[in-house]
């Protein structure tokens, strides 16, 4: 009968060395402790990770090991100690250890003129455009459904004045709606059935919640303290 004992004490060591290396990842992911978005390409991006710029490529993990999942022109999906994030330009994540006044994002101005980002409402990615002129959030019954928000069944029925005439609404609140790392709770919001602006709106019900600073180019939100 051969001898099993050598392949055991392989793999009993191989174990082993896959347990030290799964540490050492851990103790450099953990060691992140500032990331910011200075560029974004296609399938490419440059970060800020402590004080160091490294331009990653979709695929690569950085020294300090943040990896770069996925970049477009618009937002980068990066993964910071087991966590995928969705950071747009100039989106900042400081660790516990990094003491910060405020959470800052800054969204640039497009070719239109509008304020254009890429942020969550109750967890699900959405593209949002930035308007004051908005009382509430709002969306049309298309992009509500996309994220599992049951309107109809859970809505106010309210009438709403569009640029094509008025229209049924409802009355909804939004459990999160996140920008960056700004996260507002239970905001307000409005669900226009059938065919509602073409992107959701970052309406007043999110915005009067954070500080805003327009400077032409660049809209900058804070979270409040």
């Amino acid at each position: 009968m051969p001898d099993v004992r050598p392949m055991r004490r392989l793999r009993a060591a191989a174990i082993q060395l896959l347990g030290a290396a799964a540490m050492m990842l851990g103790s450099v992911a953990c060691a992140v402790e500032s990331l910011q978005v200075l560029a974004l390409f296609q399938d490419k991006a440059m970060l800020r990770i402590d004080g160091e710029n490294r331009l990653l490529k979709a695929g690569d993990v950085s020294p300090e090991g943040v990896g770069l999942i996925s970049a477009d022109a618009r937002r980068a999906v990066v993964e910071v100690s087991g966590e995928q994030r969705v950071m747009t330009l100039g989106a900042h994540i400081a660790t516990e250890f990094e003491r910060r006044e405020a959470t800052e994002v800054r969204i640039l101005r497009d070719a239109s003129g509008a304020f254009l980002t890429t942020g969550t409402i109750n967890g699900r990615m959405v593209e949002m455009m930035v308007d004051t002129g908005a009382t509430v959030v709002a969306m049309g019954g298309a992009d509500a459904k996309r994220l599992g928000i049951p309107y109809r069944m859970e809505g106010r029925p309210v009438r709403v004045a569009t640029a094509s005439g008025s229209a049924t609404g409802y009355l909804v609140t939004l459990d999160r709606v996140q920008v960056g790392e700004i996260l507002v709770r239970d905001v307000n919001a409005t669900v226009i059935d059938g065919a509602g602006p073409p992107k959701v709106l970052l309406g007043m019900s999110f915005l009067d919640r954070v500080e805003m600073q327009n400077s032409g180019a660049v809209l900058l939100l804070k979270k409040r303290n």
